[in-house]
């Protein structure tokens, strides 16, 4: 049956489709999500790295014997095509076992960091302006061979916060697109790391096959639930039990004139500074620098002491005055 329609069934089709509501926008369905982890796996993921960046920065700085500075700059989700995108061709990339979890991982250094690295390692300053665009040798790559394993190391140490993870090198490569370790679209959690070397700076790449972090998803939760965990009363005693050992440092501070800089500069020898400081006036006493304490100079014998006349309240406790109570419940009066 076919026939042609009248105009006035064409503009009554449309009338009819602009008095309908609009209905949500189409979503493109996202292939690779099943794999894809939750965000509180990701932010977890995030503090992990934040422990293995500082403990890398001292790690990197006694084996170069240079000082240096590593940063987090991201953690993310990627298909493995777009993770291989982005990085630097040649470079330095490794495949790392991830035992005893099935799948491997991936380690990548910009050359603009292997290069002076590896200058450093013969020891020269790791200084030359000249930027390197060529594929590493082989004699490089077991130079490199102890950079990766203390970093290989510190890694190790970060994840066992959440579980073991043996990292091992099972290959290197100098071209991305050659390192056939997983299909292009599955996801993987992609993190960034700034090095700077001197004025070398670089990206030093991992990458995590989200259905291995998946696999961990138990581990995870238990260290979470072990964070959110209050501590015992028991506990809390053992802690302040072991803090009552501590030391700290005691300073009692008078408080004088202040000089500005043009004044300070202009003394010469001679010149005679008055720091006027009235006898009843109170002298702070500091706890590693903190206000803590008020009091007044005495003497016990041939030595000079201080004696303690106001304790200074807590945050928390000026927040209960400030609210007319006092700290310890009962109501201020006037």
């Amino acid at each position: 049956m076919s026939r042609q329609l009248s105009q006035q069934e064409i503009d009554a089709a449309f009338q009819n489709l602009q008095g309908r509501k609009k209905e949500a926008p189409a979503v493109k369905f996202d292939f690779r999500r099943p794999d894809r982890i939750p965000k509180s796996q990701v932010r977890a993921i995030h503090l992990l790295h934040d422990t293995f960046v500082r403990n890398l920065v001292s790690s990197l700085s006694a084996y170069l014997r240079s000082y240096l500075t590593v940063n987090l700059v991201s953690v993310e989700q990627l298909s493995y095509a777009e993770f291989l995108d982005g990085l630097p061709s040649p470079t330095c990339i490794v495949s790392l076992g991830l035992s005893p979890y099935d799948g491997n991982g991936v380690l990548e250094l910009n050359p603009s960091l292997v290069f002076p690295i590896l200058e450093m390692l013969l020891g020269g300053t790791g200084k030359s302006s000249t930027t390197i665009q060529r594929d590493i040798t082989e004699i490089e790559q077991r130079l490199l061979d102890g950079l990766f394993r203390i970093i290989l190391q510190d890694l190790r140490e970060a994840w066992k916060a959440v579980t073991n993870v043996d990292f091992t090198i099972e290959s290197m490569e100098t071209e991305p697109q050659l390192l056939h370790l997983l299909a292009p679209n599955e996801a993987v959690v992609s993190i960034g790391i700034e090095v700077r070397i001197g004025e070398a700076v670089g990206m030093m790449n991992i990458a995590m096959p989200s259905i291995v972090i998946k696999m961990m998803r138990q581990k995870f939760d238990q260290q979470w639930s072990v964070r959110k965990t209050h501590a015992s009363e028991a506990e809390q005693r053992r802690v302040l039990r072991v803090l009552r050992l501590a030391k700290l440092r005691l300073e009692a501070r008078m408080e004088g004139p202040t000089l500005s800089v043009r004044d300070l500069l202009e003394l010469r020898v001679g010149t005679l500074l008055t720091f006027d400081f009235p006898v009843d006036r109170p002298i702070e006493l500091t706890v590693n620098g903190t206000h803590k304490y008020t009091g007044q100079v005495v003497s016990t014998g041939k030595k000079r002491a201080c004696l303690v006349e106001l304790v200074r309240p807590t945050p928390s406790q000026r927040r209960i005055a400030e609210e007319g109570e006092d700290p310890d419940g009962s109501c201020a009066g006037g």
